[in-house]
Formats: structure tokens, sequence, C-alpha cells
């Protein structure tokens, strides 16, 4: 049986498959939804279908809700015409149990998917529409980071940026270009309030896509392309508000197991693709259970009754004590060091790396001995049992197929948060900076594996990172089993402040963190070696 309406009827073989369906009517509901939208997410890629549209179903099914979600993607439109429009929108959502069993469920809460790349006229009309829409009540975002990101390494607008300021709202192609192209549409309907959610996974995420549809905004101005008016509606958190959040939830790629397994149950044509884009997708997602969502409750316009759906509505401060405590100390630098470590170690599942004594010394010291001593408490979650769950049952979770190479995806785009807020921490608490150990250990990792050298001395691919090729530059003519061709050129990128959030030549740790690169230079298995030195 195919995943699409017509088959959802067939209720007694989707039965037999063990995969539950939407206990509501998803034509009426796909059919209210176009007409009187109430939410678009930017971002149609699996952290999206696994869980914010789930958390959709769940209102669904409650009757705490009539209408769904509309998801635009705005970095690859073969998303949408190659895993949503040949199934109705559906997803086939797979919850990867620690017990080995697995539960099935169609996520039937989107009920339009649209190419927002700029690219098709159609497609960008029909998203003004929505826009337009007073109905609308919040946009939110799960378009990674670098998605907001208007600048390069060295602080500078990027090409494709300064094109869309100088082309205009209707020239937009940057994500943040046609986010605030859609505001002005909406501004020019009826100024009608609203609130611009990002789901991403960083710090005063809220923030950073104020800051960036603004500063688009503002450049418009400049040219004569849009209004004070328009500027001021932005301003204005009585109509304009962008809310801060936390996410968590694992949704690792695709994998072939899960897909052959439905498969053989009788779901047709669940096989994963990469898309030209690089996109690695299925017909499905696969994804831990435990996921946590803590969002800042500001929404002018109303929104839908997510508390019921297990997420946390509070107030700005406790939203960013969540994300602090979660991306600086109980998971993301956690995941981050088994990421590059893993990757050099050749390792292709983090439940293996949890295995390795050294690499779970690693994450035990990075979170418990030096991450939790100066860890933010925002007390609607306890700290130490997030990470006790992070290391004792999510990690070591040998039913989730996370790979290393897709956490070390844009990794400096992460450190800053990932190692530089605590080592921030340690200096407005007069700690000892010679106490870090694993945090040293961790950066020295990222850039012996930016050396595309694996600890076996054999050519190791690299995870696409808008800073690799700059960051590998730098890092030329350092030789594995060479360590006199290195001649400091680390300094230059540790004291990046854009990279690491501070100077950490300035602050003393480059020295520590040299010596450990040129141990891990020394030659093949020198990066285990060196991780039994530092963590005997």
């Amino acid at each position: 049986m195919k995943m699409n309406y017509a088959a959802l009827a067939d209720r007694a073989a989707w039965e037999k498959a063990h995969v539950a369906l939407p206990q509501y009517d998803v034509r009426a509901m796909a059919a209210r939804t176009k007409d009187k939208p109430i939410w678009v997410h930017f971002g149609a890629g699996n952290i999206f279908r696994g869980f914010i549209a789930a958390l959709q179903q769940r209102l669904l099914e409650e009757g705490l809700a009539d209408r769904g979600i509309i998801a635009a993607e705005t970095f690859d439109g073969e998303i949408i015409t190659r895993m949503y429009e040949p199934f109705d929108c559906l997803t086939l959502n797979v919850t990867l149990n620690p017990d080995a069993t697995t539960s099935r469920e169609i996520i039937a809460s989107v009920a339009e998917g649209l190419r927002a790349d700029g690219q098709d006229a159609g497609q960008m009309a029909r998203l003004a529409e929505i826009f337009e829409s007073p109905s609308l009540q919040m946009v939110s975002f799960t378009i990674t980071e670098k998605g907001y990101a208007l600048r390069n390494m060295a602080g500078e607008l990027t090409p494709l940026v300064i094109g869309d300021m100088n082309a205009g709202p209707d020239g937009a192609r940057h994500a943040m270009s046609i986010a605030a192209a859609m505001m002005l549409r909406r501004f020019r309907a009826g100024a009608h309030p609203i609130a611009l959610v990002s789901m991403d996974n960083c710090s005063a995420n809220g923030e950073k896509l104020k800051r960036s549809v603004l500063e688009i905004a503002r450049a418009w101005r400049e040219r004569g392309y849009v209004s004070d008016g328009f500027i001021a509606y932005l301003e204005d958190e009585a109509r304009v508000a962008f809310p801060w959040s936390m996410i968590d939830k694992i949704t690792p790629r695709p994998a072939k197991a899960i897909e052959d397994s439905l498969q053989e149950d009788g779901v047709e044509d669940m096989a994963a693709i990469v898309t030209s884009r690089g996109t690695f997708i299925a017909p499905f997602v696969n994804a831990e259970r435990p996921q946590y969502l803590v969002v800042e409750d500001r929404f002018p316009n109303g929104r839908p009754a997510l508390e019921k759906a297990g997420v946390y509505l509070t107030d700005r401060d406790t939203v960013n004590r969540t994300e602090r405590m979660k991306v600086t100390t109980c998971l993301n630098p956690l995941h981050t060091a088994l990421a590059v470590y893993g990757c050099l170690l050749r390792y292709t599942r983090v439940c293996e790396e949890m295995k390795d004594e050294l690499l779970r010394k690693l994450v035990m010291r990075l979170g418990y001995t030096e991450g939790l001593p100066v860890v933010v408490d925002p007390k609607i979650l306890s700290p130490k049992a997030f990470i006790d769950e992070v290391v004792h049952e999510r990690l070591p979770n040998a039913f989730m197929p996370d790979d290393p190479r897709r956490i070390a995806t844009d990794t400096s785009q992460k450190v800053g948060i990932r190692f530089g807020e605590t080592i921030k921490s340690y200096i407005a608490e007069g700690r000892d900076l010679n106490e870090l150990i694993a945090i040293p250990l961790a950066i020295a990792g990222w850039m012996r594996y930016l050396l595309g050298v694996g600890d076996d001395g054999e050519p190791m691919e690299i995870s696409a990172d808008p800073m690799k090729d700059e960051l590998m530059a730098k890092l030329s003519g350092v030789e594995l089993g060479r360590p006199e061709t290195y001649r400091g050129q680390l300094r230059e990128i540790l004291a990046n402040e854009v990279i690491f959030g501070s100077d950490l030549c300035a602050l003393g740790l480059a020295d520590r963190i040299e010596r450990i690169f040129r141990e891990e230079i020394a030659g093949p298995g020198a990066v285990r070696a060196t991780l039994e030195k530092y963590l005997a």
C-alpha cells in the first residue's frame, strides 16, 4: 500500500502493518487550513515532520484544533516535490524505543507543502496569500543556525544577502529575505499581528531571527523599497513577536533497517533519497522518543494550545535558562565532542561510541565535571536528571542509527555556544581555566578532524560546513606524522571571536589546545593515545 490520502481508507491494512492512523478527517482539516491558515513552518525537514507536525496532530486528534500546518521549504525544493507532493504531505513517523521496539504513526497534520525558495512565482504568490490572511497566528522555523546568518566568518555580508538587499522584496532568495518579504505582504494587507518563532537549536534564537529580518528590512528602507511604517511594524512587539524557544529531539538520518522493515510490512515507496542539494531524506522519519520544546508565550494573534501537546509555555528567562542548560552543558557539547572524535576513530553510530571507554570518559568529564558546576538551572527541568537521561539512555540507545558525520555538520556554527559559553562562565565565576580538560580536547579534536585524515592515517570525508574550505585552508601544510609541520596555523582560528565567542589565545587556552593538537598529529593512532593520556 502507498502512503497517500486514498490509502488511509484501508485502515485494516495499516493496522496489520502496525501503523497508527490519524483520528480525524484529514481532507476536511486540509481544506480548512488552506482556507484560513493559522500556522506556517519554514524548514520542511525531519525535525519538523517528526516532532513539530506531530504536536499539532495531537491537538487535532483531541479536538483541540481543527486546522493543521503549511510547510514552506526555503533551501531545498526537492523536499517538497519528492517527499511531500507524492505522499499528500503525509509522513510515516517511526519512534525508536530503547527496548528495540518501534512505534509507527502516520502524521497528517501538514495540509500543504510549498517551495519557498523564490524560484517559483506561483508558489511564492501562494505563500504571500497565506501571509496576508488575518487568521495566520504563527510562523515557525527549523532552518538550522546557518539559515539565520547574513554574514561570513569575517563578519561581511554574503553575496547572496547583498544581492537580496539590492534587488528588494521581489527578488528575495535568502531565507531571512523571504521571511521579510512575506512580512511586508502582511503589513500591506493590514499589518495583522503575528508571532515569528525560531525553533532551531541555537541560543537566543528569537533574537537571531528578529535581528536578521530587521537588517534585511532596514536595508530595503535605505534603498527605498519599504517605508518607515514597515520597520515600525516589525519592531512593535505588540504586533510582531519573536518568541525564544528551546528544542530537543534527536532525528537521525532515515535508517535502511527501518526502510526495509516498512517495505516488508507492505508499505511501498519508502526508499530514502539524496537530493541535488545533499539532503538525505525519506518518506518516513525515525527518531528517539524523548523530546522537549520550551517556548516563550508571546503570541499577539493567539496560538494553538501547544501546552496540551506537551510543550512548555513560559517566560523568556526560563526559555533562555533551559536552552543554555541543554546547548552549553547537558547535551550539545557532548554530541559535538562525540561527532568529531567518532569520525576520527571511524565510528558510524553514536551508540557504539558510548561503548568506547575513552569516549565515554570524555563526555562524562565534559558534562558532569566541567559543565554541571556552571550549568544554568531553568527550574522547570533538572539539569542533573536531563544529563543522566542523555548519558545513560539517549546516547547509548542501540536502536538510534545516529551517525557522527551528521552531527559534525556545521560545527563552526556551534562551537562558540557549545564550548565557548562554558568558558565564559568559568571566567565570570573566577574559576581556573586550567581545570578544563575535556573542552580543550574537544576543540583540538575538531581542528584535527579538519585535516580530513582519520586516526588510522587514511583520508576521511569532512561533513558540510559553511566555513569548511576557509578553515581547512588555514590548516594547509599541517601533515599527519610530521608534527614539525605545525607552525602556529591554529592561532588565527583560535583567536576568532566569531567562532568561539572569545579570543582563546588571549585567554591562554590556545596553548593547551595547540599542545593537544600536536600530540594528535604525531601519527596514526595518536588521537586515541592522546585521549588516553588526558583522560586516564
